[in-house]
């Protein structure tokens, strides 16, 4: 991925690595640089984003009780 530097020193960030690493606005991030000389980007919370799966979880809504749900299968509602 490649990326243009702006008149002021200015990058953007591509979706797909800001989603990797959980980047969003307001965040922090440091560059930092590596033994064999290369720069590499990283949180400065150092927090790791979310799983695929934890970012799900609590979205169902608070969903239908028993009684309801079996009155729907009987047909009774």
């Amino acid at each position: 991925m490649a990326t243009t530097v702006t008149a002021k020193g200015q990058v953007t960030i591509p979706k797909e690595v800001r989603d990797l690493m959980g980047i969003g606005p307001g965040s922090k991030v440091e560059f930092r640089r590596s033994p064999d000389g290369s720069i590499f980007l990283v949180r400065a919370d150092n927090k790791r984003p979310k799983s695929r799966f934890a970012k799900l979880r609590g979205h169902a809504g608070k969903g239908l009780s028993t009684d309801a749900i079996m009155a729907l299968t009987r047909g009774d509602a």
